[in-house]
Parts: structure tokens; sequence; C-alpha cells
């Protein structure tokens, strides 16, 4: 699986062409709850994909108890 390697605040790689992403089956169930109020509607079609990376990586926190701070996910928790 790829890495992400960032200098100065800048991503390295160009394209992730061989990083492995999360695929559908493997991602959580994400429940999204649209609330009404008064404003104007807008953006509301992914807002809950946002969600994944922090749910995958509390549950490795769950299973393991390492904390991971990065992204993309490594294959290797250690």
């Amino acid at each position: 699986m790829a890495r992400s390697v960032s200098r100065m605040g800048r991503v390295e790689q160009t394209n992730f062409d061989t990083y492995q992403i999360l695929r559908i089956n493997e991602a959580p169930a994400i429940e999204i709850h649209i609330v009404q109020n008064s404003e104007p509607p807008g953006g509301m079609g992914e807002a809950g994909t946002s969600a994944v990376a922090p749910a995958v990586t509390n549950a490795i926190f769950a299973a393991t108890g390492k904390r991971l701070r990065n992204l993309p996910i490594d294959t290797t928790v250690r």
C-alpha cells in the first residue's frame, strides 16, 4: 500500500494510482440526519462521507490502543 509523504507542508506524490482506497463494502455504516433550518439549501449530497476516516481510525484505536494521526491509513499499525 502506498504512503503519502509530506515535506514542508506539501505532498510529494503526484498521484495515488497505487493507493488502495477504502471500498464501499469496507466502509462503516454512516447515519446522516438532515436538520431543518431557515438557511438556504446547499451542499448536503456527500456530507456523510467525511466521517469515514475518523470512524475507521477510531475503530483501529478501539481494537489496538494505537491512535492514528496521519492519512492515508497504513496497513501496519505499530
